[in-house]
């Protein structure tokens, strides 16, 4: 099932002091609770899913008396989202961050996900690597995308073969862009890879792309993932206006 227990306070606590619990907050994979008692602790009130019915039992005898947690023998992923405000916390399955972190982003009333993954992963959708993935240009008008501490894989066992990284989406007070389908469609025609540049693929659909990109500081030459979110706002904003 993937699970690498999280045995370090510290990056408990870096996590928790990441995500600012408060009100609802779901955690996906609870494990044996090292987390869902720290949230707790600090006030918010916790509904914890365990898909392993072992784990499952003892947490829920462990924190029976806390009327703060909840706890869930299930799959997070096939969960319904509250329609009021709530986090996802979570120190997650690192086989499951694609679906965990795509559950996250379709729900409504989500404030922000704070969760811990592999580094690289982090590192990928938070552009550490100087390049930024479909996944985070898509969504930046409506969600930040930030990486927090680093946690060692030796904060786990068993031990994993990566090390693993706090990443912290945050959703918008207000999106920088009014339409969503109409963006994500431009900013998925980008990373087609069609004639091998930004230029090429916006060309087959759009006008004006050379005079768009100029405006947003884009070569016209230049490679997708070289693209940073807030030049797609710009070339958005530039061919739809």
């Amino acid at each position: 099932m993937s699970q690498n227990f999280l045995v370090d306070p510290r990056a408990v606590e870096s996590i928790v002091r990441a995500a600012e619990p408060s009100g609802v907050v779901l955690e996906p994979g609870a494990g044996d609770g090292a987390v869902t008692v720290a949230l707790a602790a600090r006030g918010a009130r916790v509904t914890a899913y365990e898909i392993d019915p072992l784990l499952a039992a003892k947490l829920s005898a462990r924190t029976r008396a806390d009327g703060g947690i909840r706890v869930v023998r299930g799959d997070f992923i096939k969960a319904r989202a509250p329609r009021e405000a709530f986090a996802v916390v979570g120190n997650i399955p690192f086989s499951r961050t694609a679906a965990i972190v795509d559950w996250c982003l379709n729900a409504p009333a989500l404030t922000s996900a704070t969760l811990l993954t592999q580094r690289e992963y982090a590192r990928k959708r938070t552009g550490d690597y100087g390049r930024w993935s479909l996944v985070t240009a898509a969504t930046w008008p409506w969600f930040g995308w930030e990486l927090r501490a680093s946690v060692g894989r030796d904060s786990f066992r068993p031990v994993p073969a990566v090390d693993a990284a706090i990443l912290r989406i945050q959703r918008r007070a207000e999106p920088l862009v009014g339409d969503r389908a109409a963006f994500t469609a431009l900013v998925e025609l980008g990373f087609t890879g069609v004639g091998g540049s930004v230029r090429a693929s916006l060309r087959t659909r759009y006008r004006g792309v050379d005079a768009a990109l100029a405006a947003a500081g884009i070569a016209p030459d230049t490679v997708v993932g070289y693209v940073h979110p807030e030049q797609w706002i710009a070339v958005y904003d530039s061919l739809t206006s």
